[in-house]
């Protein structure tokens, strides 16, 4: 017998109330998330939130020619499309599906009207600093520090929210977050490689020695870590 998938598999919505809970789940809807999918385009209207469980979003900052380079990444802790309930009907970035897979999602009108409640208003609130710490600390990691050091911290930061040790991603979706030719993603996954710290092969990288990237990056993934630990509860630590 199949297994209904399980919305507390995302931790926001597994550290609500019960009584929360309860009241949002007849309008929680399930839905694939697969590779490469647009959440929401630049400036559109937003008109639902996502809660991935077993998908990883990426946050792309679009500018006017075209070019994106990723601000953040969303998994199983946390929530897409904030600016909901930050004031906002829309938001100046993308929201791209980087690791397929499944989430929920939740009626733009819901998340407006549940915000008003206290302990959701809290919860978000603190999830929604997490957040801005993570970009912030990516714009100053893209404008300080080497390729190398940001492939490492994309990729830690990417593992925190999968089950397992395997992304499958091509280089032009890398080369999309980071903000970099496809020849930079490729001699840095090289180098990687070469010092066994990663196997990247057809579209698939494989994290052989994860306490070897950690050392290889940069201050950005601990700071980062840090603030999601301190700011939420156990059960969203990633």
């Amino acid at each position: 017998m199949a297994v209904s998938p399980d919305p507390r598999k995302n931790d926001l919505l597994a550290a609500l109330p019960d009584a929360e809970f309860q009241r949002w789940l007849p309008q929680l809807e399930l839905v694939d998330m697969p590779l490469g999918q647009v959440v929401y385009e630049s400036g559109s209207t937003l008109s639902h939130v996502y809660f991935p469980t077993t998908s990883i979003v990426s946050l792309l900052y679009v500018m006017e020619n075209g070019a994106s380079a990723e601000i953040a990444v969303v998994g199983h802790e946390g929530v897409v499309g904030i600016s909901l309930f930050m004031g906002g009907e829309s938001t100046p970035s993308r929201g791209v599906v980087q690791s397929a897979g499944e989430g929920f999602r939740l009626p733009a009108q819901v998340i407006k009207e549940e915000f008003k409640r206290a302990p959701v208003l809290h919860l978000l609130l603190r999830y929604t600093q997490a957040l801005i710490t993570q970009m912030a600390q990516t714009a100053v990691c893209n404008r300080h520090h080497s390729l190398d050091q940001q492939l490492c911290r994309w990729l830690l930061l990417s593992l925190d929210r999968l089950q397992g040790n395997e992304l499958v991603m091509t280089q032009e979706l890398i080369s999309n977050m980071l903000g970099v030719r496809r020849e930079g993603v490729t001699e840095a996954a090289l180098q990687l490689q070469a010092s066994g710290l990663i196997r990247y092969a057809r579209g698939r990288i494989t994290v052989l020695d994860r306490p070897g990237l950690e050392k290889r990056t940069c201050e950005c993934y601990a700071v980062v870590k840090k603030e999601y630990d301190r700011l939420l509860p156990d059960k969203l630590a990633i």
